[in-house]
């Protein structure tokens, strides 16, 4: 190797490092950029805007909207929304198992297979269904669509309707035998069912 072409292999040596140092300072600089106020992304949501999102429903069920629904509405949404995914009755398909039971006559003790109250289940349904498209029914399909849940897991008669008033008064059959807050719990201590938040 001569000595030129020694110094040449050391300048684009040089420039090879220059340039890394640079490009890593320009996307360091765009990241600072993106995040920073000045960025012009994104606003603070209108009180309007927060109250469309929080849609969280209470045990009580103060949050329920208006609307009413009965099994024999629901089956019709389950028909229509539901039984791709969860099957015909609710046993699931080859692809997708079907609904989770919701602590009948003989809950199945899996854990999160269990619900407390009523109200988590119209939440849920409200909330996350269908997978394809959540948050796409209307109250009253939810309502619906909750009674015929309900309904396949033995928690409510054929002929009930669920509404604001009525669906709080639901007791699940194994709402008794769930384990309460722990309110001496600290973070990394054990729980009875293992460690979780």
């Amino acid at each position: 190797m001569t000595a030129a072409s020694s110094m040449r292999s050391s300048r684009l040596s040089i420039a090879a490092i220059v340039l890394a140092a640079t490009a890593t300072l320009v996307a360091d600089s765009a990241t600072a950029l993106a995040q920073g106020p000045t960025f012009g992304l994104g606003s603070t949501p209108s009180t309007e805007e927060m109250k469309a999102r929080d849609t969280a429903v209470s045990p009580q069920g103060t949050q329920l909207p208006p609307g009413s629904g009965g099994v024999k509405e629901g089956a019709d949404v389950y028909a229509k929304k539901c039984a791709s995914c969860h099957g015909p009755n609710g046993k699931g398909t080859a692809l997708h198992r079907g609904l989770v039971p919701l602590g009948n006559a003989k809950p199945l003790k899996m854990e999160g297979s269990l619900v407390p109250y009523a109200t988590t289940v119209w939440d849920f349904i409200n909330r996350a269904m269908p997978s394809t498209k959540p948050g796409s029914l209307t109250p009253d399909e939810v309502y619906a669509a909750t009674a015929y849940v309900l309904f396949l897991n033995d928690v409510i008669g054929e002929a009930d309707v669920l509404d604001a008033t009525t669906l709080p008064k639901v007791k699940m059959p194994n709402r008794d035998n769930f384990i309460g807050v722990e309110i001496d719990w600290k973070p990394g201590q054990r729980r009875p069912l293992g460690y979780y938040p």
